[in-house]
């Protein structure tokens, strides 16, 4: 009976191990905003962050990277350092700067809020690239194109309507009321103008998983590699950006102090350790489990929020928040809907017409993690018959013809 009980005890220990992930990851993202906000308040500049934060990033995956992926790596000709370089420059460069801009003027319950729009923009965009097809007589297409729209709606909302201040019962701050008064024009000027930098953000973080499909290719048995490519790159690039837009020498020094730990923590956890535990999980339950936990972020940074920083949160927000969340669900349900009649299409007999193709892609869409999500296409042979204007093709494929065959047809 023990052996029984601890074997038991095993079992749900390891089908637990993916919930336990996830949800141990979405309290590392919300103290990452916690603490980054709290840096970005005390004055420390958020180009020189995305710096730090991606130094600290290569110096901890590039050591995995050596030791794991040295052997087989990719040649990088010109094209493939351009797709880095793209991606370093959507990612680490203009993603975390606007996000960082973003969060500096908003709040952080809010930001997370914007970037639970991130599949809804991550389908916009592989529409536009025709990675993605618009068959509305479809129930998963519909989902995906209504959610997208109660998304954006949502969005919409949280930019446009701030609305009365929500109390939480946990946590009353009757002197925000007067203080806001007093500010009302300037604070809803830098809320929105928070909400365009968070919207830019997510946009280029859409952007940099559509684009990521061909770099994952030539990567695709080397993904720590391409990760410590794409950070090393981004600090080199954010360097030279915050050259040009910081002139004052200072802004360079950090300390023992909260500046650091805000480096450290967003370039060790979220950009490092997130990356690794996210694409173990996605290997074992796929992209629509690790994305939908997403929106639990949200929960804790609200309730982190208001105890550590004293957060406002406003009814405009929270009712975007939910249209957005539900936006989120419908476009991941259309997705996960997607993913099972792929894989029921690939075990039943496909018919080939003369001279075609057949090709089933799909485009796998990752959250709020800084984490790397990874896009597959599947292609299949192109088979051609002459005479037949189709033919039914079972799973294993038959052998091509041999020389003998198409010479008695020729």
């Amino acid at each position: 009976m023990a052996t029984e009980k601890l074997g038991g005890c095993a079992k749900f220990f390891a089908s637990s191990k993916p919930y336990l992930a996830m949800i141990s990851l979405q309290f590392g993202y919300a103290g990452m905003n916690i603490i980054t906000k709290v840096s970005l308040n005390q004055g420390m500049s958020h180009y020189v962050l995305v710096v730090y934060r991606h130094a600290f990033a290569t110096a901890v995956i590039a050591p995995f990277a050596f030791i794991f992926e040295r052997k087989g790596q990719p040649k990088i000709t010109f094209p493939v350092f351009m797709q880095i370089f793209i991606l370093a420059l959507l990612g680490p460069v203009i993603d975390q700067n606007f996000y960082y801009a973003g969060l500096k003027l908003t709040s952080p319950t809010f930001s997370c809020a914007m970037s639970n729009m991130l599949p809804a923009m991550t389908f916009v965009m592989a529409v536009f690239c025709r990675m993605e097809k618009i068959n509305m007589k479809q129930v998963r297409c519909i989902a995906k194109v209504v959610g997208t729209l109660v998304t954006v709606a949502g969005a919409m909302l949280m930019t446009l309507y701030r609305g009365p201040i929500v109390e939480m019962f946990w946590a009353k701050h009757p002197h925000n009321k007067a203080n806001g008064a007093t500010s009302t024009g300037s604070l809803d000027k830098d809320w929105f103008l928070g909400c365009i930098f968070l919207i830019i953000a997510t946009l280029a973080w859409a952007s940099l998983f559509v684009l990521q499909a061909k770099a994952i290719q030539t990567y695709k048995n080397h993904q720590l590699s391409l990760t410590s490519l794409v950070c090393f790159i981004g600090t080199v690039q954010a360097i030279a950006v915050t050259f040009v837009v910081e002139h004052n020498p200072s802004v360079w020094r950090i300390g023992w102090d909260m500046n650091l730990l805000a480096a450290a923590y967003a370039g060790i956890v979220t950009s490092s350790i997130s990356y690794y535990v996210q694409g173990l999980v996605i290997k074992k339950k796929g992209p629509v489990f690790a994305t939908a936990f997403s929106p639990l972020m949200m929960i804790i940074v609200a309730i982190m929020g208001s105890f550590i920083l004293a957060e406002q949160i406003y009814l405009g927000g929270v009712i975007g928040a939910i249209l957005i969340v539900i936006g989120l669900y419908s476009v991941l349900w259309g997705k996960h809907k997607e993913q099972i009649e792929s894989k029921v299409a690939d075990e039943i007999p496909l018919p080939v017409k003369d001279g075609q193709s057949s090709v089933i892609s799909g485009l796998n869409m990752m959250d709020v993690t800084n984490d790397f999500s990874e896009e597959k296409y599947v292609q299949k042979e192109d088979f051609k018959n002459n005479k037949a204007s189709s033919v039914v093709i079972s799973m294993p494929i038959a052998e091509p013809l041999t020389k003998d065959n198409k010479e008695g047809k020729a």
